[in-house]
């Protein structure tokens, strides 16, 4: 068989070879650590279904919105929605994937876990540095017959920029003025108090550690790790636990068919039982993606339904899904 022939041969047999044999397609995401759990568990659908081979690093909302602006990957993460204007400018395509719920944990001694109740202002007021001790009486006030310890409150909040911070500040502006007005919303914003710790994983640990400790991270970093969470007050006036049933009571208030590019305001929804912190966590990518970044996308939200709920994430209704996908610029 002469060289040519060996050629032509190897080539017809490379071309039957099972797509699973061919050399993977690389697609590489940066950004929220809130979303990170399913964008790597979509990581493994997609090697298994479209021999996608996905690199996710979880570096907070911020970095990854920079770093899908700089073309260094191929999509970036943020739970705070892009402006329309970086997004024109760019030529950038942002889309929801998934809903999750922001929590509150705590770290007291003797304490039962979940039975800590907080509402927003006082929140706010821990931390923002009015409130300093646990046993104050406005936190005792919500605790009636409830044996608050004598020490002192270690608010522990994101050290980077973070759509996670984005979402609880957001929140405090919505439901205390004073904070509004000191404070703010933000995904970096100058905190009067506490200690800074990043990513999810890096709160959760920090709190864990900390007696007297509180902070705020997604759902399913404090459940996975069996960290007390506080009961939080609704927009109606009840106090409800950080439950699955209670963040889906409050994703059934998303106003989907007026949002402007798939964003929804889920924070402190309507409904006695609607958890008040809840938000979506979004995707953006080159309107010229290449086609294994939109292939990576269509598996996770077409196959992906099982992967997301048993993360605690709240899975997108079927249409919107679909309206995603069919709106993706081609």
């Amino acid at each position: 068989m002469n060289s040519f022939s060996r050629f032509s041969f190897l080539f017809s047999l490379a071309a039957l070879l099972s797509p699973c044999m061919a050399e993977a397609q690389s697609v590489t995401g940066a950004g929220s650590s809130f979303a990170a759990p399913l964008y790597e568990s979509w990581g493994v659908l997609a090697q298994e279904k479209g021999n996608i081979s996905v690199n996710y690093q979880s570096v907070g909302s911020g970095a990854g919105l920079n770093q899908v602006v700089a073309g260094t990957v191929d999509f970036g993460a943020s739970d705070k929605p892009a402006a329309k204007t970086l997004l024109s400018d760019h030529q950038l395509y942002q889309f929801p994937t998934t809903l999750g719920a922001i929590v509150v944990i705590v770290n007291l001694p003797d304490m039962p876990a979940g039975a800590l109740r907080l509402d927003g202002p006082t929140l706010a007021a821990i931390y923002d540095g009015r409130i300093s001790e646990w046993n104050d009486q406005r936190i005792q006030a919500q605790n009636p017959g409830v044996s608050l310890p004598d020490i002192d409150v270690a608010p522990i909040h994101r050290a980077d920029a973070s759509g996670t911070s984005f979402v609880f500040t957001s929140y405090l502006s919505h439901v205390s003025a004073e904070w509004r007005t000191r404070v703010g919303a933000g995904t970096s914003v100058a905190w009067t108090e506490g200690a800074g710790a990043r990513g999810n994983d890096g709160v959760a640990a920090s709190v864990r550690e900390t007696v007297g400790g509180i902070g705020y991270v997604e759902y399913a970093y404090a459940s996975h790790n069996h960290i007390p969470m506080a009961q939080l007050k609704t927009h109606d006036g009840a106090y409800v636990e950080a439950v699955p049933a209670n963040f889906a009571a409050a994703a059934s208030e998303a106003d989907w068919a007026h949002a402007d590019n798939h964003v929804v305001d889920l924070l402190d929804a309507s409904g006695r039982n609607a958890w008040p912190i809840m938000s979506a966590t979004y995707a953006i990518v080159p309107k010229a993606a290449r086609p294994e970044v939109r292939r990576f996308f269509e598996i996770g939200l077409t196959d992906g339904e099982d992967v997301a709920r048993k993360l605690d994430y709240i899975t997108l209704p079927a249409s919107v899904r679909k309206d995603i996908l069919k709106e993706w610029p081609r």
